[in-house]
């Protein structure tokens, strides 16, 4: 039996294939399937972000450590004696003989707003006004320093005299000279 050679050319043409045209066929599918989940990613994150944007910051608020460390900072350091009550809780607590108390203040503006106002001026706590935040700052920086310095060391509103702390004054102003210069 005898093969018709145009059926053979036919044949030829058919099974070979150009491979660069089929390269690009595959680039372009894969560009696009690619494309396609990069797309799906992006809008997957979108979703999580503004999910849990809402339910992230509320519940690093209500952390129970960072509760306990913020009502630590607020603290009043003095309670009142009432008579004929048991005031043994209202004892000072005396440090050790051989802690120095001077080793626990802060050297720079900077530490000392580290140490203990960025509990509340970091998160906005009980009214404190955030840093960085200059529609709260600006009224109480245009009041002048010596205000500003007189409401640290004397205490404002939820903020207990010098922080909460025993540190010097010399220390706390410096502290609002640092914090100041975070809200210009």
């Amino acid at each position: 039996m005898a093969v018709p050679r145009f059926f053979i050319i036919y044949f030829q043409r058919v099974t070979v294939s150009n491979s660069k045209s089929s390269d690009t066929h595959f680039f372009n599918s894969f560009s696009l399937v690619l494309g396609l989940l990069i797309f799906f990613s992006i809008i997957l994150f979108g979703v999580a972000r503004s999910i849990g944007a809402e339910t992230q910051g509320q519940s690093v608020l209500l952390e129970p450590m960072r509760i306990k460390d913020v009502r630590q900072n607020i603290a009043p350091f003095a309670h009142v004696a009432i008579a004929g009550r048991d005031n043994s809780a209202l004892a000072i607590a005396r440090a050790p003989a051989g802690a120095a108390s001077a080793a626990n203040v802060p050297s720079t503006g900077e530490a000392a707003f580290s140490q203990v106002c960025s509990a509340c001026h970091t998160a906005g706590i009980n009214g404190a006004p955030k840093i960085g935040d200059h529609a709260a700052w600006g009224p109480r920086i245009a009041q002048g320093k010596e205000t500003l310095y007189k409401d640290a060391i004397g205490g404002k509103g939820n903020m207990p005299a010098k922080g909460g702390t025993t540190w010097p004054d010399a220390t706390i102003r410096m502290t609002v000279d640092y914090m100041v210069s975070l809200n210009r």
